[in-house]
């Protein structure tokens, strides 16, 4: 099989280093890739969210299949851009992925559903979360931005100051 895996850091290194054990694999391609990638993959320069450009190569190359690692491609939709063109993948299509992309759709997922999970309230204006945040006066606190925010999008605050930081770290900066 010739395969193609989409993202370029370790996560991506170390499925290509699992797939070259199987007996199906044949070539590998990375794109981007990286330079310790380029030691076990054929890499090409194409940012992992570039859709057109990265299904038009997948297109051109004629790969039987596809492995999408990182979240922003996945919530773009490239697992349903490969499938319109015949390129089966692993990985979720960006409706199932919206739990990951969108923290606000997972947890109102979670109460529609009765999944346990802690309280949370939605905001779009600073002040009106740090008027629910001191309102509350339970610390420490935990500001969540939505959408990918590379595993940076989590705060933990331990007291009103460091709340007020965080919200304006996350909500104006």
């Amino acid at each position: 099989m010739k395969i193609l895996v989409i993202g370029g850091g370790g996560r991506e290194h170390a499925i290509i280093r699992k797939l070259k054990e199987s007996p199906l694999c044949g070539e590998i391609w990375c794109a981007p890739g990286n330079g310790g990638i380029a030691c076990d993959a054929i890499c090409k320069d194409i940012k992992a969210t570039d859709l057109d450009a990265m299904v038009a190569f997948a297109a051109e190359e004629k790969f039987d299949y596809a492995v999408v690692a990182q979240d922003d491609p996945l919530a773009l939709g490239m697992v349903d851009r490969l499938a319109e063109i015949g390129i089966p993948s692993f990985g979720p299509n960006a409706a199932a992925a919206r739990i990951e992309a969108s923290k606000v759709f997972s947890k109102d997922l979670m109460k529609k559903y009765g999944i346990p999970t802690a309280d949370y309230a939605v905001f779009d204006q600073p002040a009106e979360a740090l008027a629910y945040i001191t309102g509350k006066n339970e610390y420490p606190v935990v500001i969540k931005a939505d959408g990918l925010a590379l595993g940076k999008g989590v705060l933990i605050c331990e007291d009103e100051a460091a709340a007020r930081d965080g919200l304006k770290e996350i909500m104006e900066d």
